[in-house]
């Protein structure tokens, strides 16, 4: 009986997540060039014409054009629905996670900013106030909200309040003061505004721990996938790379296996006597 549930429920909610998906492409492409995400509707980035509904159908409507525009034929990035796939199955890994709950609707959205967040700086080097600001605030509620619905408690409800605040300053002014002390170092800017307030975001949704968790992972990965690619001769040493793509990963981590990483580190090097 679960099995005949959780197909169909597995259908629904990668459909979902794979509609978000497609949003979050028209979010990525015209957040940055300072266009309506509603209006006009979906249209070919090259001749501008609207795509007909069966055509904007997430992932299959790419398969169903060969990956080409109906009217003037030219390419479709196959980014989209790759995008749309990715949200779909990031989707799927939170109810999996955290069951049918407020918490899977809450970092359904988490994620959805993450993944935006992460392309458009990955596109233009550009974390946007738009989508870190109101992703803190909605950080902030979400911990209220949480606090509260169990039990309807206002005690509650204060102290998810001041984890979201307190992982929200932490989060600014931690990478704040390692942007401000790697200019100083290399003499010369060493990480983005945006990057901060990315991390008060994170803070926001994940509490003090789990940012700091998510931090150190960031500049782990950031710090391998720049040494590669040095190594690798893909980027010569100084040159910038978005930093953003390795915080949201570093979220992801710890909003999935943060408190299994932080539980192992303590027992390994304190353990109890």
């Amino acid at each position: 009986m679960d099995f005949l549930i959780l197909v169909p429920a597995s259908v629904i909610v990668f459909a979902l997540g794979a509609s978000i998906g497609s949003f979050i492409n028209v979010v990525v492409y015209r957040l940055p060039a300072k266009l309506s995400i509603l209006f006009p509707p979906s249209r070919c980035p090259h001749c501008l014409r609207q795509l007909k509904a069966h055509d904007n159908v997430p992932v299959l409507g790419w398969l169903w054009l060969k990956g080409r525009c109906r009217y003037c034929k030219s390419k479709i990035s196959v980014r989209y629905p790759v995008v749309e796939a990715i949200t779909g199955i990031v989707f799927l890994l939170v109810l999996f996670g955290f069951k049918v709950s407020i918490l899977t609707i809450g970092y359904w959205a988490f994620c959805s900013w993450l993944l935006a967040l992460s392309l458009i700086d990955f596109d233009t080097m550009i974390l946007p106030n738009q989508l870190t600001q109101s992703g803190l605030v909605l950080g902030i509620v979400f911990q209220m909200i949480v606090g509260f619905l169990p039990e309807a408690s206002w005690s509650g409800l204060i102290h998810y309040l001041m984890g979201g605040i307190v992982g929200a300053v932490l989060g600014l002014w931690l990478f704040d003061a390692i942007a401000i002390f790697g200019s100083i170092a290399f003499g010369k800017t060493a990480m983005g505004g945006g990057d901060a307030k990315l991390a008060a975001m994170m803070g926001a949704w994940l509490g003090w721990k789990l940012l700091l968790l998510a931090g150190f992972l960031a500049c782990t990965l950031g710090a391998l996938a720049g040494s590669s690619a040095i190594i690798l001769s893909k980027k010569k040493w100084g040159q910038k790379m978005p930093f953003g793509p390795f915080l949201a990963l570093g979220a992801a981590i710890a909003l999935f296996g943060g408190e299994a990483i932080l539980s192992s580190y303590i027992r390994l090097f304190f353990p109890v006597t």
